[in-house]
């Protein structure tokens, strides 16, 4: 029984809270992911994509932007997205 209303006040919580602060939310669980992913910016027709290659991308939610290191022309730049118009998918062998 317990159980049963700890969950419906989770519900209940989440369903009260904004979209903003359901998305402020969910960006506190992405701090540190490790491993190789693809990052996608979209804004309109301007897409870009960076690949992090056994690497990291953090974010800080307060800030609102991912951070990442990525090799662009056998370089290692250091990249800011905003989290808003970003994508990160996780990519396999």
């Amino acid at each position: 029984m317990k159980k049963i209303i700890v969950l419906g006040f989770i519900i209940m919580t989440l369903t009260a809270c904004s979209e903003e602060q359901q998305n402020k939310i969910s960006r506190l669980g992405v701090t540190w992911l490790e491993g190789d992913y693809k990052v996608t910016f979209a804004e309109g027709d301007h897409i870009k994509t960076w690949t992090v290659k056994n690497g990291k991308v953090t974010t800080e939610a307060v800030n609102g932007y991912y951070y990442f290191w990525t090799n662009v022309d056998g370089k290692k730049r250091y990249v800011q997205t905003p989290i808003a118009r970003s994508y990160i998918e996780e990519i396999g062998d």
